[in-house]
């Protein structure tokens, strides 16, 4: 996910796996999956990595459930907040529905029957048009998961809070992303989180959908270079 971005980076930046993710070992069962959870699992992370202290957080729609839980739980360790294409909203119960559906065909089928449906919701219509190799590399990024990992991330997704209430308490600074062609969190309801979050920060990054550090990496490094500094 993060892999074109980070060498544009002007300061140390750490990226891992999540839990049942890539390399990453997965909770016991799909049931011990959910976002407190990847949040207590990232600040285990960082403390062998020698910050165990206050970092910036980035995270890309789930990570920013993340971020959003990692300021309930451990408002210390936040120094600031990079949120991209992600919402402070839950699941509707369409959604929620929507959810279940795609566990039983992944549960049923597997990765390979979900991976078309999956990269034209997460991808720009013109980064599908025009830049193959982004789709192939967002497709095998989707056939490479685990099972039980995504299924026990979907439980997460379709179980999240509603983080509305905690927009108005953050007292970090806060940089929001949006891609101008995302189809899962559109621009116009990040730009609306964004204001609710005192003093935050929003951007549009165009020719972009739901995965903008993959489709725009320069674009969005620049963006956090530029918040960065201001810190």
């Amino acid at each position: 996910m993060w892999r074109h971005l980070v060498p544009a980076l002007k300061w140390r930046a750490s990226a891992w796996d999540l839990v049942g993710v890539g390399s990453a070992r997965g909770f016991e069962s799909p049931e011990d999956y959910s976002i407190a959870a990847y949040a207590r699992s990232t600040v285990d992370v960082l403390d062998p990595l020698g910050q165990d202290r206050e970092a910036v957080f980035c995270g890309v729609s789930m990570g920013g459930y993340i971020i959003f839980e990692l300021l309930r739980q451990f408002p210390e360790r936040v120094r600031a907040a990079i949120l991209c294409n992600t919402k402070a909203t839950p699941d509707t119960p369409e959604a929620k529905r929507s959810r279940n559906a795609l566990v039983a065909r992944t549960l049923k089928e597997g990765m390979s029957a979900v991976v078309d449906e999956l990269v034209n919701r997460l991808l720009a219509r013109v980064t599908r048009e025009r830049r193959p190799e982004v789709v192939s590399e967002v497709r095998q990024m989707i056939l490479d998961q685990k099972v039980p990992g995504i299924v026990g991330a979907l439980h997460a997704l379709r179980d999240r809070p509603d983080s509305t209430p905690l927009l108005g308490q953050i007292q970090v600074p806060v940089l929001v992303i949006a891609g101008d062609d995302d189809q899962i969190a559109p621009a116009a309801g990040m730009q609306e989180m964004a204001r609710a979050i005192p003093g935050a920060q929003f951007v549009v990054i165009p020719e972009s959908g739901h995965l903008t550090p993959i489709e725009q990496p320069r674009r969005v490094g620049a963006a956090i270079n530029d918040f960065l500094e201001q810190l």
